[in-house]
C-alpha cells in the first residue's frame, strides 16, 4: 500500500486475520491455530508480519525497529522442538541455522548501526549509513518474519501436501499479491480520476532548480500551459509541492517552461503527495486543475495563498543585481500595461514594500546550444512600507530574495485628499507636505512653461496660509491676487500699493549733495518695512503681494552738477532684495526653529538670477544681498519658495539652500545636472519627458523618505477639497 490512513491500515490487517483463520480451517481442520509447532507460521510469522508491516512500520524500518523484530523471529525459532524432533530431519536443522543466522545478521546490523552513527571517521559513518540501508531493506516485518514462514511450512508442513500448498498459496497471497492493499489503491485512483475535481495531466519532466523558487522543466506534453497555471511538482527537497507557471524561456531539448515554486505548508504538501503519487508521476510535473472539497488543505492553500490570490497582477520576478535602493526585476508579462512612474510591491520580510517604475530595458541570455532568451528588466526605486496611521511611507532598509514575485499595484479611481499634494499614478496612496521644514529649509518648484508649476505653487501657498505661515509673494505675473482672492483683500492693499508706487516715483527729481540720500530708494525700503511690520502684527492677514516690476524706484547715480545728476530706476532684482532684507530685519526680533514667514520668488529666474544672467552690475550685489538675507532667515523662521522655468539662470546661491524640490518637465542640460543632485539619475533622467501635472518630489518638506515621482492635484479639485469647509489658519 503506498500511502493509507492509519483506519484504512487497521481494516486491512483485520481482513487479514479473519482471511488467517479460514486458512486454519481449511489447513489444520481448526479455526485457531494450534499453538505447537504447528502453529508457528500463524502466531510467529504472519500475524506479527502483518502488525508490523501495517501499523508499526508501514513506511521504512529503523535500526531499532529491525533489532526487535529479528529478536522477536531469534526467540520464537530457539522455542521450536526443531533439534529434540525425532522425525526431524538433518535437511530442517540446516534450514533452522540458515534463518536463525538471517535474523542474528540483522540484528547486529542493526545494533552496529546504532552504535557507530556518530563516529567521526568518515569511513565508520559511511560503514553505520550502509547498515541502516541494510536495515531498511532486510529487517522490515516483511523480510523477517517471511523467513520464518517459508522455515515453519518448510520444517513442519511439508509432509501435508494439503497444509503445505494451502499455507503456501497464503503466503503467495499475503505476502506476495497483497490483494487487499492493491484494491486499496486502486479504488482511491478510481477515486481521484472520477470522484474528484482533482485532476492530473503530465506536463514534463524537471531539469534544473534555479534557487531559491525557479523550476526548469522540459515540456513533455503538447498543451501548452497559460501563465498563472497550477502544477504539482516536485521541489528542492524531492516533495511535491504547488508551482506557478511562468514563461517558457527557449528550445533546447524540447520547450522548457519556467515554473514559480510557492510555499506551502507541509499539510498541503502532504496531500499532495498522497494524491499523485498514484499517477506513478513523483518525479514529474503535473498540471493542476483544481482542488477537491474532501482535500480541505490544497482548496485553502489554493484559496488563500498570497501568490495565488494575486496572480492577475504578478508581474515578474526580482532579477539579479538588485540593491537595498534600487529593485530590479524580470518582466515575465506581455499582457500588463506598466509605465515609468507605476507602482509594484515585493514581500520583504513579512512586509510588502512598494517601489515605483524608473526605467526598462531588453536584455538577452543564451541557453543551452545557444539558444538566446531575451527578456524585458525593468528598474525600481525603493518607496517604502506604506504605514496607514501616518498616512506615510516608512524605509525598509534591506533587499527582498531572488526571485521573490513582484505584484503591480493595481490602478484605482483616484479619491481626491486633503492633506495630499499629489498621488502615485493610478493609485490611492497620498503624499502629503510638511509644511514647518518646507519652509525653514526653502523649497523650489522648477519646471517648464505649462508644465503646472505655477497651481502648484498657488497649492503650496494656500497650505502655508492654513497653518498660519505669513506669505510674502514676489509676483511678475499679477496671477496670486487673482487666484488666491479668498485669501487677499485686493480692495484694501490698493492703496497701500499705490502709496508704495507714489513714494519710489517721486524720487526721481530728489538729488542729494549726498549720492546715498538721493533718489527714493531709501524711502520706499522705509516704507516697505513700514507696510511689512504693519502685515506681520495683523492676526487676520496672512498674505502680501508685491510686483517688484510695477514698482519705479529712483537712486542717484553720481554727485549732483548743477543741482541735476544722473538717475537710475532700481531693477525687480533689486527692489526683492529690498524686500527681502525688510522681512528678515522685521523678523530678527525673536529666534525660531518653526516657521513664520515665507517669501515666494515667482518668475525667479527675474527677481534672483544668476551671476551670468543679470541685466546690470547691481543686480549681482542686489542678488547677493538676497540670498545672504534667505540663509540667515532660517535662524528666525524665515524661508523661501523659488519658483521658475529656467533653472540654469536662478542663482545657485539659494537654490543650493532648497532642500525641497519639486521637478516637474524639464529640458536644459544645467536643469537636469543640478537635479541630479536631489533626485539621483534614475528620476532625473525622466524628467524630460513627464507629463503635465506630474512631478518628481523629494526633501524635508515630503513626508517620503526618497524621491518619488507623483501626479499633482488638479487646482479644481484642490479647491474643492480645501476650501470646503474652509479652515481659518492657525497661529497668529
Amino acid at each position: 500500500m503506498k500511502v493509507a490512513s492509519q483506519r484504512i491500515r487497521l481494516g486491512v490487517l483485520l481482513a487479514y486475520i479473519g482471511f488467517l483463520f479460514f486458512a486454519s480451517r481449511i489447513a489444520l481442520g481448526a479455526w485457531v491455530p494450534p499453538t505447537t509447532d504447528k502453529g508457528l507460521w500463524f502466531y510467529s510469522a504472519l500475524a506479527a508480519l502483518l502488525l508490523g508491516d501495517l501499523i508499526l512500520s508501514p513506511f521504512f524500518t529503523k535500526p531499532a525497529d529491525a533489532i526487535s523484530y529479528a529478536v522477536t523471529g531469534i526467540i520464537a525459532l530457539l522455542a521450536t522442538n526443531i533439534w529434540r524432533a525425532p522425525s526431524a530431519a538433518a535437511f530442517d536443522r540446516v534450514v533452522w541455522l540458515l534463518t536463525v543466522l538471517y535474523a542474528v545478521t540483522v540484528s547486529l546490523a542493526g545494533f552496529l548501526s546504532i552504535v557507530l552513527k556518530d563516529s567521526g571517521n568518515p569511513s565508520i559513518e559511511r560503514l553505520a549509513r550502509s547498515l541502516y540501508a541494510l536495515c531498511d531493506n532486510f529487517g522490515g516485518p516483511r523480510s523477517i518474519f517471511s523467513v520464518i514462514f517459508l522455515f515453519a511450512i518448510i520444517a513442519f508442513h511439508r509432509n501435508s501436501p494439503r497444509e503445505f500448498i494451502t499455507l503456501g498459496v497464503v503466503w503467495a497471497l499475503v505476502i506476495g499479491l497483497r490483494p487487499l492493499e492493491t484494491a486499496v489503491d486502486l479504488l482511491s485512483q478510481w477515486s481521484v480520476i472520477w470522484g474528484s475535481d482533482l485532476q492530473a495531466e503530465g506536463v514534463g519532466e524537471v531539469v534544473a532548480h534555479q534557487s531559491p523558487g525557479i523550476v526548469l522543466i522540459r515540456q513533455t506534453g503538447e498543451r501548452a500551459q497559460l501563465f498563472g497555471n497550477l502544477l504539482a511538482l516536485p521541489a528542492g527537497d524531492g516533495e511535491l509541492t504547488i508551482g506557478l507557471a511562468a514563461d517558457y524561456v527557449g528550445w533546447a531539448e524540447g520547450r522548457w517552461l519556467r515554473v514559480l515554486i510557492l510555499d506551502v505548508p507541509q499539510e498541503a504538501r502532504r496531500c499532495l503527495s498522497k494524491l499523485f503519487s498514484k499517477f506513478g508521476e513523483s518525479q514529474r510535473a503535473l498540471a493542476l486543475a483544481s482542488a477537491h472539497e474532501d482535500e480541505p488543505s490544497i482548496a485553502a492553500c489554493i484559496q488563500d495563498h498570497p501568490v495565488i490570490h494575486r496572480r492577475a497582477s504578478l508581474l515578474g520576478i526580482v532579477a539579479p543585481d538588485t540593491d537595498i535602493a534600487r529593485l530590479r526585476f524580470e518582466v515575465l508579462r506581455t499582457d500588463i500595461d506598466i509605465e515609468e512612474g507605476q507602482l509594484v510591491e515585493v514581500r520583504l520580510g513579512k512586509r510588502m514594500v512598494l517601489y515605483q517604475i524608473v526605467n526598462g530595458l531588453t536584455k538577452e541570455e543564451i541557453l543551452q546550444q545557444k539558444n538566446m532568451y531575451g527578456f524585458v528588466r525593468g528598474e525600481a526605486k525603493k518607496i517604502g512600507c506604506w504605514e496607514p496611521g501616518l498616512g506615510r511611507f516608512e524605509i525598509v532598509k534591506w533587499i527582498p530574495q531572488p526571485n521573490e514575485p513582484v505584484f503591480v499595484v493595481k490602478s484605482e479611481q483616484y479619491q481626491p485628499n486633503r492633506e495630499a499634494v499629489g498621488h502615485f499614478p493610478e493609485t490611492n496612496f497620498n503624499v502629503a507636505i510638511d509644511t514647518n521644514p518646507l519652509v525653514t529649509h526653502n523649497a523650489a518648484i522648477l519646471g517648464v512653461l505649462g508644465s503646472g508649476k505655477s497651481f502648484l505653487a498657488l497649492e503650496i501657498v494656500e497650505r502655508l496660509i492654513a497653518e498660519g505661515i505669513k506669505i510674502v509673494a514676489l509676483d511678475l505675473t499679477n496671477q496670486y491676487a487673482v487666484e488666491l482672492k479668498p485669501y487677499y483683500d485686493l480692495a484694501k492693499e490698493q492703496p497701500k500699493l499705490e502709496k508704495l508706487a507714489k513714494i519710489g516715483a517721486a524720487g526721481k527729481e530728489k538729488v542729494s549733495k549726498n549720492v546715498e540720500e538721493g533718489g527714493s530708494a531709501a524711502a520706499f525700503a522705509n516704507a516697505i518695512k513700514e507696510d511689512l511690520a504693519e502685515f506681520l502684527a495683523a492676526g487676520a492677514e496672512f498674505l502680501k503681494i508685491y510686483n517688484p516690476a510695477a514698482f519705479e524706484v529712483w537712486r542717484q547715480d553720481r554727485k549732483p552738477f548743477q543741482d541735476r545728476a544722473s538717475m537710475a530706476s532700481l531693477t525687480p532684482t533689486e527692489i526683492t532684495r529690498i524686500i527681502t532684507e525688510s522681512l528678515l530685519e522685521l523678523l530678527q526680533d525673536k529666534m525660531s526653529d518653526t516657521a513664520r514667514a515665507c517669501i515666494v520668488f515667482e518668475e525667479a529666474h527675474s527677481l534672483i538670477p544668476e551671476w551670468n544672467a543679470v541685466a546690470s552690475e547691481g543686480d549681482k550685489t542686489a542678488t547677493n544681498g538676497t540670498a545672504k538675507a534667505i540663509l540667515q532667515g532660517r535662524k528666525y523662521g524665515l524661508g523661501c519658495l523659488v519658483i521658475t522655468q529656467r533653472t540654469a539662470n536662478v542663482t545657485k546661491s539659494i537654490l543650493n539652500q532648497c532642500n525641497t524640490v519639486f521637478a516637474l518637465r524639464v529640458f536644459d542640460a544645467t536643469g537636469m545636472e543640478f537635479l541630479k543632485n536631489y533626485i539621483g539619475e534614475d528620476y532625473a533622467w525622466v524628467l524630460s519627458s513627464l507629463e503635465d501635472r506630474h512631478a518628481v518630489v523629494f526633501g524635508r518638506g515630503s513626508l517620503c523618505r526618497s524621491p518619488v515621482l507623483l501626479r499633482l492635484n488638479n487646482r479644481d479639485e484642490f479647491i474643492g477639497t480645501f476650501r470646503a469647509p474652509r479652515q481659518e489658519p492657525r497661529g497668529g
